[in-house]
């Protein structure tokens, strides 16, 4: 197995300028660092990252805390984490905190205790004992898909602009009774989508009636039993909005136990494509939202985060792509 030294005498250099290189502990010439990292190559050298971390006080790793990565959605987001983490030269450590505040703070401290260099973090709805470790003990930490106020470098979807404009297609094609299944209460993204729903009925004129809001608390059974209380109201709705993909599996349930189809008797379009939307018949129209950005986004801010740490906490708001298919009731 080649060693430090073997490197060394390969590239010409010292030992010493090899381990700058490996830990970024000191400027090297570029010819020099290029000569290192051939030779790396060459030798199929293996950095010890045990002892590279006990130079640097680094771990070159990152710990993430997502809730159901089984959705398509977060699974997305995982994937441009990973990819950009891989690609910066850090490791990925992985937890579900199941959108449970204690166990959230839980298994944040468990990916600190692990030496993490910072944490990524899709918070849950009461975030409060997470906040207050994470302030605690000055860990890094950048929040994904849902925003908790200042103080925090954090990087979502815009929400409240592409609900709306789900809103305004569906009362251009004549719908005047169009409903919401939301999400879990309190998250920043089930208030920004239910903000834009609103927006888009006054922005047409239409009333707002509570009757046609249901919370479908961001997963399938949720918003199967949401749907039903939609569909047995005394009004109900002739065109419907699910505010996530999990809700809109759940929806599409509901109506095939109740013998309604989409969009002859009732449109249905969602917040948030997935990959197998466009096998359904109708095809399902849609906001996708930039899930692998998301995720490289919230790498490159914690990144920026841990050779910076004094710049002010950014937001960053990526746009979502409306896209068009059958399921509102449009020709194909």
């Amino acid at each position: 197995m080649a060693t430090m030294s073997d490197v060394a005498r390969r590239a010409g250099v010292s030992v010493a300028t090899v381990s700058h290189v490996l830990n970024e502990t000191r400027p090297v010439r570029p010819d020099t660092r290029r000569a290192v990292l051939e030779a790396i190559d060459d030798l199929g050298y293996t950095p010890n990252t045990l002892a590279r971390s006990l130079v640097t006080a680094r771990t070159r790793s990152i710990g993430l805390a997502v809730s159901a990565i089984s959705n398509p959605y977060f699974t997305e987001i995982l994937q441009g984490v990973e990819s950009s983490a891989l690609a910066h030269g850090y490791s990925l450590l992985i937890a579900d905190p199941h959108d449970d505040p204690a166990h959230e703070r839980t298994v944040v401290q468990l990916l600190h205790e692990r030496r993490v260099d910072g944490v990524i973090v899709a918070p849950s709805a009461e975030p409060t004992a997470l906040v207050e470790y994470l302030t605690r003990h000055e860990v890094p930490a950048v929040f994904l898909d849902r925003l908790i106020g200042g103080g925090y470098d954090q990087v979502c979807a815009e929400n409240a602009f592409h609900v709306e404009q789900l809103v305004l297609h569906l009362a251009d094609l004549g719908h005047t009774g169009i409903g919401l299944v939301a999400g879990v209460p309190g998250l920043s993204t089930t208030i920004e989508r239910i903000a834009g729903y609103r927006a888009g009925l006054e922005r047409r004129g239409l009333p707002f009636r509570p009757g046609l809001l249901a919370g479908g608390h961001s997963e399938a059974r949720g918003a199967q039993d949401a749907t039903h209380r939609l569909l047995a109201a005394a009004e109900p709705p002739t065109a419907i909005i699910t505010a996530n993909n999990a809700m809109t599996i759940g929806a599409l349930r509901a109506l095939r136990e109740t013998g309604r189809g989409v969009p002859d008797d009732l449109a249905l379009v969602c917040f948030d494509d997935f990959s197998w939307a466009d096998v359904f018949s109708p095809g399902l129209t849609a906001i996708s939202q930039p899930s692998r950005e998301i995720g490289s986004t919230a790498v490159r801010l914690l990144l920026d985060r841990l050779e910076n740490p004094a710049r002010p906490p950014r937001t960053v708001r990526l746009p979502c792509t409306f896209v068009h298919r059958t399921s509102c009731g449009c020709r194909p």
